[in-house]
């Protein structure tokens, strides 16, 4: 199967699983696998229709089908978060990253859910 197949393979299940769990329209438009010139890689997935209330109510459950779709592609993501269009709830898009060291620092000095009001992380995986 090529990586795009696998992409919309992918993409269309979690899509899926999130409809049939919030019970709402959730459309994820657009999931686009990136490698960065830092050394960050992983998944973005541009949505509609999610909201920053349900991610807090079913974060078990989207955290779960995320992994399940992420690691699917052979990816092992060791961040995982929500960006939220700014001044609203409404998040435009979630994402699973494998850290490179520079960035595991920047975002490994915030604490909380939201380091910065645009962001909401789901998992922060510490290193030893």
């Amino acid at each position: 199967m090529s990586m795009t197949q696998e992409l919309l393979k992918a993409r269309t299940s979690l899509e899926n699983n999130l409809r049939e769990l919030l019970g709402v329209p959730v459309f994820l438009i657009e999931m686009d696998a990136f490698a960065l010139p830092c050394g960050c890689g992983g998944v973005t997935i541009n949505t509609r229709g999610l909201q920053l209330d349900d991610l807090e109510v079913f974060e078990e459950h989207i955290l779960k089908y995320l992994t399940d779709t992420v690691t699917s592609l052979d990816i092992e993501p060791s961040f995982l978060f929500a960006r939220l269009i700014p001044g609203t709830s409404e998040i435009a898009s979630i994402n699973a990253r494998v850290l490179c060291n520079s960035c595991y620092m920047d975002f490994g000095r915030g604490s909380g859910k939201q380091p910065r009001p645009d962001i909401y992380i789901m998992r922060f995986d510490r290193r030893e």
